[in-house]
């Protein structure tokens, strides 16, 4: 049992950043920008200016897209991994909520595939960040799908519904064929609607990381950027909360995407390492924030 979640973990982290794909990396044109205020020192609950009474709803300001890239050669679904600006100051801490299609079992014997303490200490530090949530995990998790999902500190991003591959070889996940794939996305993204999340982002996460162009052509109706990383933080299993901030404090650089997880029966010091990450890099002058920002920059 704990080889197969292994796996799973190992396949989420997937090595360093498009190390377990088998297609080239694709960069992308923004096709939508926001310009994105500094969340990281404001409270989650922080008010938002109400549009003038009586005011049309044509003058009302209309909510924010967050950006996209657009599709690359061929039709391919774009792929980012880390911001263009590579002199602003900025981070993206992000947190894959893993459950594959077929874990309901061990999750009615008491395995815990959530991690309440740790959104409950970035919600304390006032950390912006980007959940990346399996559909089985929000159909497990309902109410703190919600929860997150409708917490402007936080958005939810795809990471499948299935928790399968994309492509193999991937870690020994289970395959699935091209013609599943695109149901696979959408089927996470009305998950995530049925649960009550709204702050929804259109942004994917191949499981594993594993990826070729047969799969970013597959998804590429669902109009998602596929979202990798530049930093694996090492928590998958790990027992040494020092050595996992250890490993994200020494890659870190301006723009970075940084891969954890928040899955308590299988990264349980994932939130003792943030609890270490957190203060040190707003002390060399980091600000946090969600992937959609850095994409928007």
């Amino acid at each position: 049992m704990l080889a197969v979640l292994g796996s799973t973990l190992t396949a989420c982290a997937g090595g360093t950043a498009g190390s377990a794909s088998t297609g080239a990396h694709i960069t992308g044109t923004r096709t939508t920008a926001t310009a994105s205020p500094d969340t990281s020192a404001t409270p989650a609950t922080s008010p938002k200016p109400a549009p003038k009474a009586g005011a049309p709803k044509s003058q009302q300001p209309a909510p924010a897209k967050p950006p996209v890239l657009a599709l690359a050669p061929g039709g391919l679904t774009p792929v980012f991994e880390r911001a263009a600006n590579r002199t602003d100051k900025t981070v993206a801490l992000t947190f894959d909520a893993d459950m594959t299609a077929d874990q309901g079992p061990r999750a009615a014997r008491g395995e815990r595939f959530d991690n309440p303490q740790l959104i409950a200490t970035l919600r304390r530090l006032k950390v912006p960040s980007t959940v990346f949530m399996t559909g089985r995990w929000a159909e497990e998790y309902p109410q703190q799908a919600r929860s997150i999902g409708t917490d402007e500190l936080f958005e939810v991003a795809n990471h499948s519904y299935s928790h399968h591959a994309f492509t193999e070889p991937c870690y020994g996940l289970p395959v699935l064929d091209t013609a599943a794939a695109r149901a696979d996305v959408d089927r996470a993204f009305e998950s995530f609607r049925r649960a009550g999340a709204r702050n929804t982002v259109p942004y994917f996460r191949f499981p594993g990381g594993c990826y070729d162009d047969a799969a970013l052509r597959a998804i590429s109706g669902s109009k998602v950027t596929a979202v990798q990383w530049d930093v694996v933080s090492g928590d998958a299993f790990a027992t040494d909360a020092d050595a996992v901030a250890e490993q994200v404090l020494a890659g870190v650089r301006p723009g970075s995407v940084v891969v954890m997880h928040c899955t308590r029966s299988a990264a349980p010091v994932t939130e003792q390492a943030v609890l270490r990450i957190v203060p040190e890099l707003r002390k060399r002058g980091y600000r946090f924030v969600k992937v959609s920002q850095l994409i928007g920059r």
